[in-house]
């Protein structure tokens, strides 16, 4: 150890999936002792050779480490691997993928056993993981202080965003981004079956797709600006009303092309429904609150 090196924080980590594995392989990477623990043990055998220490139960990877972090299926699987398990004095770190209530239940259940609590949602696939120029990164929410205290750790994986101390917009963040990009799938989805059955190259068109979906990702800030502001119609490039009117040539040619539209029909009747009540000079923001209930 140079004169100048830092010791690692110990990490343990309960799961170890395809996810899990990722971050184990990153954590032991980057010099940090890990404690690993998965109910299926042989999936720990090859991170044992690469420098980990494998508990035989959740409770003895959880008392190796002060900094416990959980990678599940699903919030059950977090209940059911800790059940039982002596948390007190721990920081608990869960990146499972759950709902914000389910979050805030969670942390509120941590702290009942004396343990510290920060949520996280996992904006990466793995093979970004430990490949910062992947771009990937995390979000956290919960207690600011014990993020900042964990963050040289927990950004040894991937990047670290932190939205607030509401345990549960780590998790609102994460579902509302992937909610959109299962929109773009979609919508993707829906161009390729229109040309599934022409003599159209999918490689060729692909990129042509790609690029107009990220020039027209950029009015996402429009549409925010709308939404904080209130006025539908500022900025206005393409109304409503224009929209509205195209809508019927998408699903004719839907029709002539033997492609359901059950995947777009949706959205052009939020948008109709929209015109009936807002003004057809408006943005197409306002289907956000016909959305709420």
């Amino acid at each position: 150890m140079t004169q100048n090196s830092t010791p690692k924080s110990p990490v343990s980590l309960l799961g170890l999936g395809a996810m899990g594995t990722a971050l184990a392989r990153a954590w032991l990477a980057a010099g940090h002792p890990l404690t690993v623990w998965n109910r299926t043990p042989a999936r720990a055998e090859a991170l044992a050779a690469e420098g980990a220490k494998v508990a035989d139960s959740a409770a003895a990877a959880v008392a190796a480490s002060g900094l416990v972090v959980v990678c599940l299926l699903d919030d059950d699987s977090v209940g059911a691997a800790l059940d039982g398990v002596d948390l007190a004095g721990k920081d608990l770190v869960d990146l499972t993928t759950t709902t914000p209530a389910r979050a805030r239940a969670r942390a509120a259940w941590a702290g009942e056993r004396g343990a510290r609590h920060l949520d996280g949602g996992i904006m990466a696939v793995p093979p970004m993981i430990g490949v910062p120029e992947a771009g990937g990164y995390v979000f956290y929410s919960g207690s600011r202080e014990l993020f900042e205290l964990h963050r040289p750790a927990l950004a040894a994986p991937a990047g670290t965003e932190y939205v607030g101390e509401d345990p549960g917009f780590a998790a609102l963040h994460d579902v509302a981004l992937l909610s959109a990009m299962y929109g773009m799938f979609a919508g993707a989805a829906h161009a390729f079956a229109l040309i599934r059955r022409e003599d159209v190259d999918p490689v060729a068109f692909a990129p042509l797709l790609a690029d107009w979906l990220a020039a027209m990702t950029r009015g996402v800030h429009g549409t925010a600006a709308q939404l904080k502001s209130g006025d539908y119609t500022a900025g206005v490039v393409s109304g409503l009303a224009m929209q509205v009117a195209g809508t019927p040539t998408f699903l004719a040619t839907a029709e002539e092309q033997g492609v359901s539209p059950e995947l777009i029909r949706p959205y052009f009747e939020l948008m109709r429904r929209r015109l009936d009540v807002g003004s057809g000079e408006e943005e197409l923001t306002g289907v956000v609150d016909l959305l709420l209930r």
